[in-house]
């Protein structure tokens, strides 16, 4: 991916995991300085938009907008502090895209996945309705669309996971609402012209949520783990934002899509025997292991990007340390485990 930053041996508190995720590299840097222009963050609240945006402050961008409603007023002040020109908005009201202000380089980062279930017609309204009314409005700008991997069908585990040309079943309404989005969103950028790349997001991690989160507080409290999808893709938020950071120049028309995740199958019972390790804990395991699951190929990424620079291992021994000092987490379970697509 590009020189990496040197790695902590551990991250002890909130202001060092910020600092380090949003610390730019030499090839960030140089992709965000060529930019010639403002970059808005549509979503900017929800989990990876703010140190996305703190990172391409540091970085050196002209100006970066960040657009959200906002309902958490500290996530605004952070932002408002680090450099980011916020703007609070509901992206579904009438009038919302048209009065927010132009930009050449955007990220659609708006989407709504934990609490879908219930919340079905929210769920359709922000991921299907929404991306396609973000390339009509924002159709002269290139366009990095951030999606999701479950999109995919499942593959067997022996296998590196879905390409971009992999079969697609999604399953449970996110999934189907998610590719809706990408189909409507390829269709108006068809119609506009609209440069568009659709990021296909494999769980990013880091130490406050993501699946390595999960898997370790479940060992460290003694709860059991379930094998039900029982191989997993993990990339660090860092890495993950990094490739964004970087993403512009792929975005095409006709639009591409690409997978953003690690380069590994990562077993969870390999995953949980490591934590496990490191906190002195045995874990407690409940089902067993699929021959298919979730997972992505991160070939292509590869290819235009580099592999991504941290080792998955080394944020296991992060977490740990992390569970053990009492790190915060933000109580948000990814359901990574759901084969029925609940979330």
């Amino acid at each position: 991916m590009s020189t990496p930053a040197p790695r902590p041996a551990r991250l002890e508190n909130e202001a060092e995991l910020i600092e380090y995720m949003t610390r730019p590299s030499a090839a960030v840097s140089e992709a965000v300085q060529t930019l010639d222009g403002d970059i808005l963050i549509l979503g900017v609240g929800g989990k990876m938009g703010p140190s996305l945006a703190e990172l391409l402050v540091r970085a050196g961008a002209r100006r970066v907008i960040g657009v959200a409603r906002f309902s958490d007023p500290s996530v605004r002040a952070y932002l408002d502090g680090v450099g980011v020109e916020t703007v609070p908005a509901d992206l579904l009201a009438d009038g919302g895209l048209e009065a927010l202000p132009d930009a050449p380089y955007v990220y659609h980062l708006a989407g709504f996945k934990f609490g879908a279930t219930g919340n079905e017609s929210l769920t359709w309204a922000m991921n299907t309705l929404l991306p396609p009314r973000v390339v009509e409005r924002y159709r002269d700008s290139r366009i990095v669309y951030v999606s999701s991997g479950n999109v995919y069908a499942f593959t067997p585990v022996t296998g590196r996971g879905a390409a971009e040309d992999g079969e697609v079943g999604p399953i449970g309404e996110y999934a189907q609402s998610r590719l809706g989005g990408e189909r409507l969103a390829e269709y108006a950028a068809a119609n506009c012209g609209a440069r568009l790349l659709i990021s296909r997001l494999f769980y990013a991690t880091e130490m406050r949520y993501g699946i390595i989160h999960d898997i370790g507080w479940r060992v460290w409290q003694g709860e059991p783990i379930d094998l039900s999808m029982g191989h997993v893709n993990q990339i660090w938020q860092g890495d993950a934002n990094a490739c964004l950071a970087r993403s512009f120049p792929l975005c095409e028309q006709p639009p591409v899509a690409m997978n953003l995740t690690g380069t590994e199958v990562l077993s969870v019972r390999a995953l949980a025997e490591q934590m496990g390790r490191e906190l002195e804990r045995e874990p407690r395991f409940v089902g067993s292991e699929s021959d298919t699951a979730l997972l992505g190929d991160a070939g292509a990424l590869v290819e235009s990007l580099g592999e991504p620079d941290t080792p998955i291992g080394e944020v296991v021994a992060w977490m740990a340390h992390w569970i053990r000092v009492g790190g915060r987490s933000l109580g948000k379970p990814t359901k990574y485990e759901s084969r029925a697509g609940k979330f």
